[in-house]
């Protein structure tokens, strides 16, 4: 053999033990037909995945329906389209994305060496309001987690008006099936998904743990006690999630139907010109900070898939039975800018009438009143609520102030969402230098998850132990330096949660 043949010869042979070569794309077949994903490393993924049919035409407004199905094998290697809506400054990498109703995709990203009886599944649930965000953020890029052992599924819901939205026409054309939130029914939709194909994935359909933050964390909160959604997992996660939320009922969330459809030229009770109501005009403006409360209302309460306030059947005891786990950070408000945070807090602190006094009291000075008072009565005190109803099955509760590096002289604490980025391990997204401090917080932070996810136990491995939680107990406080445990009792705290009772007793 000549040099040139022989370099060839070796050059073949390096081609077919490079690792490209060796990424041969997995199929697995799901509802539908087959799939191919692509392995990197020591992790393999599959995106842009139907879990439903198409909410589109004479779907809109409709329960999922079963993904149609294929032939031959379809390549889920792209992101699938996110839901309509109007995107937020936060969502700058899916800014050219697409977007439309057609949307209901699911992400998986799984271990490439099989995990004995099938890895625990991580079912994210995103955050947004329930008006924004998508599961193909990169945030939420799961090959992190998977690489510690664990499949990740990432989805999108309907949002907006999209997804919650009633009008007496789609009530009585639901007749005694669930109507107005499409948007959950979707959750539910991925959620029986995932339990009927995770174990082709190489999860485990029995170990899995839903977990969210903020509208996700609420979503979490809400499966705790949604009777149509037991039995579909076995662990839950809430982030940020709150659970004294008041909700909708089903006439107030009607009268916002209506008054909308009168609005886009749909009066009358006529489904087929409420589905013909163009695509933009449904969208409208809605934002966080322009929810066009006039025509929106939200996740409601239907009576049938929600039956109520969260908080009510905790209170019971008619919550899942299962492991739990639930925090929040310790500076939620700091995401606004910051010319809108005294008017916030002014208005929150307002909302509070008599008890304000005995707030501003148990805080001990204005600046911790104006810090912590918005995040505590939203989701921290909620937070510590919902987990000591839930102690009987076990419960662990945290506080995230950990603050990156680079941002200790300027933040007061962690903003609502940043948590995220250490859960998922994805501290690029942080936009900012991250040192071998903020790594260990994520690692750390990961493997907690994790691990609550595997046995219902975030403890193991050397990490600083994590009590259970009962009331009057300790929480996991993650900060600089790593997390220790601390008493999880306020006066602050004491004080909005006897507000949070009153106000609930007199709403029955």
């Amino acid at each position: 053999m000549n040099k040139t043949g022989f370099w060839i010869t070796v050059a073949l042979g390096m081609a077919a033990a490079s690792p490209a070569a060796a990424q041969a794309a997995p199929v697995v077949a799901v509802d539908g037909g087959k799939l191919s994903g692509v392995r990197n490393g020591d992790v393999v993924a599959y995106k842009g995945i139907r879990y439903a049919a198409p909410p589109v035409g004479e779907r809109r407004w409709r329960a999922p329906a079963p993904v149609p199905g294929w032939p031959g094998v379809r390549a889920a290697t792209d992101y699938g389209a996110d839901c309509e809506h109007n995107r937020r400054e936060w969502e700058a990498d899916r800014a050219d994305a697409p977007m439309g109703e057609d949307c209901l995709y699911l992400n998986i990203w799984t271990p490439a060496k099989p995990v004995k009886g099938g890895a625990p599944v991580l079912f994210w649930i995103h955050g947004g309001a329930f008006t924004a965000g998508s599961g193909a953020q990169r945030a939420y890029d799961g090959a992190k987690l998977a690489a510690r052992g664990a499949v990740v599924v990432t989805f999108n819901y309907r949002l907006g008006r999209f997804g919650f939205f009633a009008h007496p026409a789609l009530t009585a054309e639901a007749g005694t099936a669930a109507t107005g939130n499409w948007g959950l029914m979707d959750q539910l939709a991925a959620l029986r998904w995932v339990r009927k194909n995770i174990r082709g994935f190489g999860g485990n359909p029995e170990n899995v743990t839903i977990f969210g933050e903020s509208a996700g964390g609420g979503s979490v909160n809400q499966m705790m006690v949604m009777p149509a959604a037991q039995g579909l997992f076995a662990k839950a996660i809430a982030q940020s999630g709150g659970g004294r939320d008041e909700g909708v009922s089903l006439a107030d969330a009607e009268a916002k139907g209506v008054a909308f459809a009168g609005e886009a030229g749909a009066a009358g009770n006529d489904p087929a010109a409420l589905r013909a109501i163009p695509a933009d005009k449904v969208r409208g403006k809605i934002t966080l900070l322009n929810p066009e409360t006039k025509t929106y209302s939200g996740p409601l309460i239907d009576g049938r898939l929600v039956q109520g306030r969260v908080e009510v059947p905790f209170l019971a005891g008619q919550q899942a039975k299962l492991p739990y786990m639930a925090g929040a950070n310790s500076y939620e408000i700091g995401f606004l800018p910051e010319a809108f945070r005294s008017a916030f807090v002014a208005a929150v602190g307002g909302a509070l009438g008599a008890t304000q006094s005995e707030a501003k009291a148990a805080y001990g000075s204005a600046e911790a009143y104006e810090q912590n008072l918005v995040g505590d009565l939203m989701f921290v005190e909620p937070a510590r609520f919902l987990a000591g109803l839930a102690a009987p099955n076990g419960s662990y509760l945290y506080h995230f102030d950990y603050v990156p590096t680079a941002k200790r002289t300027t933040d007061k604490g962690m903003p609502h969402g940043a948590d995220v980025y250490y859960v998922f391990g994805n501290l690029e997204d942080l936009h900012v230098v991250t040192t071998a401090e903020d790594e260990a917080m994520a690692k750390l932070v990961g493997d907690y998850w994790v691990a609550f996810a595997r046995t219902g136990n975030p403890n193991g491995a050397g990490r600083p132990t994590w009590p259970g939680f009962a009331p009057g107990g300790e929480r996991m406080r993650f900060t600089a330096g790593g997390s220790r445990s601390e008493s999880a009792k306020s006066p602050a705290l004491d004080v909005l949660a006897r507000f949070g009772d009153a106000k609930r007793d007199a709403a029955r």
